[in-house]
């Protein structure tokens, strides 16, 4: 009984090796548009972008546009079909940030993971990070979640009316900001 352990241990290493070091770099859709893509960074309510040279997860935007990342963190844990190690979703117009079930939290270049649990604990994490934040702070999360990974997530806070897509400057161009209606 133990050596089959052992090797269904093996067999689930070497597979999520596989999906780390062969997986090839995800490219935006040849058919969507630069208002899918644009739309589609709305939609998420921040931009992601994945850094290797600093080992960084970075997700730009409004206070109010970051916290949806933990609601996209807590759709995905209730979601029966992510219950299994293994599991994964991609999101963002790119489907480059994925979020995946893995037996210990972790950040990589392929995904950010961890248990249901784990991952409910990420989510509370950036809420809790975010109750505070004031645009212009850049907020790091990396101990308190998976304090051996060598990669973490940056939370970069911007300003009220952010537009997630003015941060994609290399598909879209230069950052902008939409305006936001006043309150009177």
């Amino acid at each position: 009984m133990l050596a089959l352990a052992v090797i269904a241990l093996l067999i689930g290493g070497a597979y999520y090796l596989y999906r780390q070091n062969v997986a090839a770099p995800t490219q935006p859709h040849v058919d969507l548009t630069n208002e899918d893509i644009k739309r589609g960074w709305r939609e998420l309510g921040f931009f992601c972008e994945l850094d290797d040279q600093n080992k960084t997860w970075t997700l730009t935007g409004s206070r109010a546009g970051l916290l949806h990342f933990p609601d996209l963190l807590r759709g995905y844990i209730i979601d029966p079909a992510n219950a299994s190690d293994g599991a994964l979703k991609h999101f963002d117009p790119y489907g480059s940030l994925e979020i995946m079930t893995w037996p210990e939290a972790g950040l990589d270049a392929h995904a950010m993971r961890g248990s249901l649990d784990d991952l409910d604990r990420l989510a509370s994490l950036v809420e809790t990070q975010l109750t505070v934040a004031e645009p212009g702070v850049r907020l790091r999360i990396r101990e308190d979640y998976a304090p051996g990974s060598l990669y973490a997530l940056l939370l970069d806070v911007r300003a009220d009316g952010f537009d997630p897509a003015a941060a994609d400057r290399e598909r879209l161009g230069a950052t902008s900001e939409r305006e936001v209606p006043k309150k009177t």
